[in-house]
């Protein structure tokens, strides 16, 4: 691996992350804030890192990248990133050690929502902006705007897919930066939509904004401990739940959309159609257990809160609109086991994503037909299209690497955790980026007083979950390190 190539894009990724600091520091700036100082100091260190970064880069060609580099510039941009946007929450002193502040800003840009804080309502307003811009930017990908920016010859569609998540990658338009910057309209706009719309439901601006990129990233983050519960408004919960479950859907899909002027796309969608139906079975099964058990009088109310809570986990966004810790055991466990699916691919959700499980569960059906039927020849399609043995081979694997990730992340942290059911949620809350979890994390929790080893497993557990693996797992393997590292130009 030529060494220099990779500080030189992350010199590019550091000087990015860093400018967007200016946002923040603005607003607290004009609004006399406390923590204005601490932007500015944040500012200047993190262009100062970004200055070494491209120095030590300096004469490299990154349009001669090539597999290794592309995935350790992917890998590691996202850890400079964190550690850059870290500086913050740290200096100002809201984060008590800098791995909390490591942990709240890997948090953010993996959409991940799981918080240190036990009071957001206590910090500035500068932090809690900075909170929804790492989640915003992480949502639809910093590589991704980087590309729409400052494209890399060349090499910029293995970037590209090497960060979204999901099994198919299109560049949708001729030119990536074109798809990129297409990508990028699609998010934005929605963003100022679902402002506006739960500003005229009574949100201040200020909580308006930050609520809707959290929403639209399925993020999380709210500007309240208790999240979207504290402000008790149906119409905004409303709003919001179609917006976590519009960000669930692949993007590609809005801009064939508007490039048709029709929504045939979506329903000729397999994928979208599986996860539509998973979210509705979902919804319904826990607002059907809540009004069952009494939780709550009136169907209507149960529908409001079990539809809000199952889409919110099924997207990975984590936003908590009740106390899902006091649900019937029946909601809480379907609850649980939404936190691995995830939505579609091609969207801002974490998890295994739905077309994966669509194609497990049509490599069953095939299965259990053979058993049947051992000489027949069983075609079992998708979107018209028989499944690719290379196709279920993949999603497959990637499964079972999903759920050994998992396993392993849940031993790791019951070393660190007395509580075996937070040990578990927590560990397949932060590989999904979720968020929310169970036990002493339940109801959206704080991390805060988890142990500092832990926190860096789930920093590590949010990572390879945000970026599907096999991004950063290929760096640890034998194959990768066979070459060394080179400092070639």
């Amino acid at each position: 691996m030529r060494i220099r190539i990779v500080l030189k894009f992350l010199g590019v990724i550091a000087f990015v992350v860093s400018g967007w600091m200016i946002i923040p520091f603005v607003y607290s700036a004009a609004a006399k804030g406390r923590d204005a100082g601490v932007f500015a100091v944040s500012i200047c260190a993190g262009f100062a890192a970004s200055a070494a970064l491209y120095l030590g880069g300096r004469g490299a060609d990154m349009s001669k990248m090539r597999t290794r580099e592309v995935m350790a510039s992917v890998s590691f941009a996202w850890t400079v990133s964190s550690f850059i946007s870290a500086f913050p929450y740290w200096l100002e002193g809201a984060a008590p050690t800098y791995t909390d502040a490591f942990f709240e800003s890997m948090s953010g840009f993996t959409t991940t929502g799981a918080t240190i804080f036990e009071s957001l309502d206590a910090l500035p307003r500068g932090l809690l902006l900075w909170r929804a811009l790492t989640h915003w930017l992480g949502g639809m990908g910093m590589i991704v705007l980087t590309l729409a920016l400052l494209p890399v010859a060349g090499v910029g569609f293995q970037m590209f897919s090497a960060e979204s998540p999901g099994m198919v990658h299109e560049k949708i338009t001729p030119r990536l930066r074109q798809t990129a910057a297409a990508l990028w309209g699609i998010y934005l706009g929605f963003t100022a939509l679902l402002t506006l719309l739960l500003y005229m439901s009574g949100f201040s601006f200020f909580e308006a904004l930050n609520h809707s990129m959290a929403t639209i990233s399925t993020g999380g983050f709210s500007t309240h401990s208790s999240s979207v519960a504290y402000f008790g408004n149906a119409r905004a919960e409303w709003m919001i739940t179609l917006f976590m479950f519009m960000s669930g859907a692949n993007f590609a899909l809005y801009i064939h959309a508007m490039k048709g002027r029709s929504l045939k796309n979506f329903l000729a969608d397999p994928e979208f159609r599986f996860y539509s139906l998973f979210a509705a079975a979902a919804s319904a099964a826990a607002s059907a257990a809540l009004y069952a058990g009494g939780r709550y009088e009136s169907l209507a109310e149960a529908f409001r809160y079990g539809t809000f809570q199952a889409v919110s986990f099924i997207t990975t966004t984590g936003f908590v609109s009740a106390n899902y810790s006091a649900w019937p055991h029946f909601v809480q466990a379907l609850l649980f086991v939404c936190l691995f699916p995830g939505a579609c691919a091609g969207s801002t959700a974490g998890g295994i994503k739905q077309i994966r499980l669509l194609v497990a569960c049509r490599h069953a059906a095939r299965q259990i037909s053979r058993t049947l039927s051992p000489r027949a020849v069983l075609v079992h399609p998708i979107g018209g299209a028989a499944l690719e043995p290379s196709v279920v081979s993949s999603c497959l694997a990637f499964i079972g690497l999903y759920l050994a990730a998992f396993i392993g992340g849940a031993f790791a942290i019951t070393i660190f955790e007395p509580d075996f059911m937070t040990a578990v949620s927590a560990a397949a809350s932060a590989l999904s980026n979720v968020g929310p979890a169970f036990g002493r994390l339940g109801d959206g929790g704080s991390f805060g007083g988890q142990a500092p080893a832990a926190k860096w497993i789930y920093a590590f557990l949010m990572m390879i979950g945000r970026l599907e693996l096999y991004t950063v797992l290929v760096i640890f393997s034998r194959e990768f390190r066979r070459e060394g590292i080179i400092f070639s130009k």
